[in-house]
């Protein structure tokens, strides 16, 4: 048995095998685990396959150009399907006078055993997208008539990207996908996973699962059995099965470098146990905070924070404080002299310590969780570190259309689980009466860390790849809203009251820029979020895109200091609270001034219900103390009057 790390110390492992069970049950025993292999799928070749034929005559009388193979077993179907009608040698010897493409290495066994040697192969994952791009780079079809031969159904992508290069193709259907004729292994698998009797679950064909959800809707149990595979770790061989996963809601737990039986199953060996754990710490989180049925009833409900944000009347200007929890206090430097700084955001009691600490010294109105944006792109597969003296960097980002499929989809929140617990933490911690606010980066601010790899001036790469590709900007994009999505409705139901997403580099943009590359996702972001929580969107540096926030879809629309705030108010209009927007900087003038400054931000909101008072962005590291306390104090003190 394998042992230390890569084992999975008797952890119970389904897998849908069907040629390949027994090498698969050995595998997952040798690692550890207890195998639970059933057959879920056979090829049906299909009889007098007049298309197979008529294709083989094509060949060779020269009308196909070339021919891409995607699998070995369809390829070994072909030959069987017209050995009867055609001359077997005739075709093998137009073949190779022909180019021929494999996706990966069964196809290219499979012609080799018949003496040929395919032209050009396609490199791991082995994707339909690979193929594409192994084209573009070594053989342009356009004008060509491309045989295809696929799996038992039909890519419509792959077909639609060919077509897309000026290719003509056609397509080569010799089999078809079916259930084993002895279905009760499956059925039984399917009733261990209903059962809680499986902790890991392993697929390396998209039909394994097609066909697992088949028997189960037979069953009228589909939605039990997709419900239960999301309690369990979900092991994929690469990206084209994971795609599948994702397409039911299903999250991809693990998938290997190498989209092969072997690392599947030692990936699997190695991780399953610290995401099961996850898993359950999430689901613990969960429902340890599941909100009141009527949250009227709770104590924070009424605050002005909570009212302001309704835009309903307070007898008080609610004030909060961006950063306020930071590196101005020397509690927090005290906490922070002793963990790094991702440490201590995977920490959920030190998060909940120092902001308890900060909202009991300043006195404000609402809480925001201790975290930081970047931490959700760790799951996601970029490389993040906080090294000393350059902020955030991440070593591995996304520079090319292509780089974009490494970017993982984030289905659940399993892996930020520290996070949901430091929001149920600070809500346990926190008075009952001061609302806890859960936060996010936004898709833009997000995708220019991962794209620049740090902090920029003037954001070449993230521009550079929005303006020349904008279906990946697009798909990019897609996959962080519905990232942010996921974590910021995973935050609510830990506990937070409301949510603020900050797109603190979006003010690099010009309004026309914000409407055609970014609006459409912040509003889908938006429509995403738990019905009935107030939502805080926030972006810096450009007061013209203001009206463009309020559009997306917000309760409050937050405000840096680069615009009066009477001004930005009539911009945004007065069907939206307000958030804002004192210059972090004032925070450094004698008391007097600080005063003069705070009275004139409220002097503009005029008493109007729905003004949170607050910074035009995050407390500098600078600012004493005392300075903050009494502008809280003082804020009170003049919006009482």
């Amino acid at each position: 048995m394998a042992s230390g790390k890569s084992s999975f110390n008797q952890l119970r492992v389904a897998s849908f095998e069907s040629r390949r069970g027994e090498e698969m049950g050995t595998l997952i025993e040798k690692f550890g685990g207890q195998a639970l292999v059933s057959p879920s799928m056979r090829e049906v070749p299909l009889e007098e396959n007049r298309d197979a034929i008529d294709f083989a005559n094509h060949v060779i009388t020269g009308q196909i150009d070339a021919v891409i193979f995607m699998t070995g077993v369809g390829f070994q179907h072909l030959m069987k399907a017209i050995e009867r009608h055609v001359d077997r040698q005739q075709f093998l010897d137009a073949l190779s006078d022909i180019p021929t493409i494999v996706r990966g290495p069964k196809p290219m066994a499979a012609m080799k055993a018949e003496g040929l040697t395919p032209s050009i192969r396609v490199p791991e994952p082995n994707t339909w997208r690979e193929l594409l791009q192994t084209l573009d780079a070594q053989f342009p079809i356009a004008n060509l008539k491309i045989g295809l031969q696929e799996y038992g159904v039909a890519n419509p992508s792959l077909i639609a990207g060919l077509e897309a290069r000026g290719a003509e193709v056609v397509q080569v259907h010799v089999y078809d996908w079916d259930l084993p004729l002895d279905t009760q292994p499956l059925a039984k698998n399917l009733e261990r996973i209903i059962q809680g009797e499986v902790d890991v679950v392993m697929f390396t064909s998209a039909n394994q699962l097609n066909h697992l959800l088949i028997l189960a809707e037979r069953q009228r149990r589909k939605e039990e059995l997709l419900a239960a595979m999301r309690t369990v770790v979900i092991a994929s061989v690469g990206p084209t099965m994971s795609e599948r996963l994702r397409e039911f809601g299903l999250p991809v737990d693990i998938e290997p470098i190498h989209p092969k039986m072997g690392p599947l199953v030692a990936a699997a060996a190695e991780k399953s146990h610290d995401i099961l754990v996850r898993k359950k710490q999430v689901r613990a989180v969960l429902s340890a905070s599941t909100p009141q049925a009527d949250p009227r009833t709770a104590k924070w409900y009424d605050s002005p924070f909570m009212k302001a944000c309704r835009r309903e009347p307070t007898d008080v200007t609610p004030v909060w404080l961006m950063r306020q929890a930071g590196r101005y206090m020397a509690e927090y430097r005290e906490v922070r002299a002793k963990t790094t700084f991702l440490e201590l955001c995977k920490n959920p009691q030190l998060c909940s310590e120092v902001m308890c600490t900060a909202v009991n010294k300043l006195g404000v109105d609402a809480a925001i969780i201790f975290s930081d944006l970047l931490p959700i792109l760790e799951p996601m597969g970029l490389d993040l570190e906080y090294a000393q003296g350059e902020g955030p960097v991440i070593h591995n980002p996304i520079r090319e259309s292509a780089d974009i499929d490494r970017v993982l989809e984030l289905e659940s929140a399993d892996s930020l689980h520290y996070v949901m617990e430091t929001v149920r933490q600070t809500r346990a911690d926190m008075p009952e009466h001061i609302p806890v606010i859960g936060f996010a980066g936004a898709p833009f601010t997000l995708a220019s860390y991962a794209i620049e790899g740090g902090a920029s001036r003037n954001y070449l790469f993230t521009k550079t790849l929005m303006y020349r590709d904008p279906d990946a900007w697009r798909a990019l994009m897609e996959r962080l809203v519905r990232a942010v999505t996921v974590y910021l409705n995973a935050q609510i139901a830990a506990g937070a009251q409301c949510v603020q997403i900050f797109d603190s580099w979006a003010g690099c943009l010009s309004p026309a820029d914000y409407r055609r590359y970014l609006l459409p996702h912040m509003k889908e972001i938006v429509a995403g979020i738990t019905p009935g929580t107030p939502i805080i969107n926030f972006a810096t540096g450009n007061p013209a895109l203001l009206p463009l926030l309020a559009e997306a879809g917000p309760a409050v629309v937050g405000v840096d200091w680069r615009i009066g705030l009477a001004d930005a108010w009539n911009t945004i209009g007065e069907n939206f609270a307000v958030q804002g927007n004192l210059d972090p900087v004032s925070l450094l003038a004698d008391p007097l001034e600080i005063r003069r400054r705070a009275k004139d931000v409220l002097d503009q909101a005029a008493g109007r219900p729905g003004h949170i008072f607050n910074l035009g962005h995050g407390i500098l590291q600078q600012t004493p103390v005392d300075n903050a306390i009494a502008l809280v104090d003082m804020v009170h003190e003049i919006s009482s009057k």
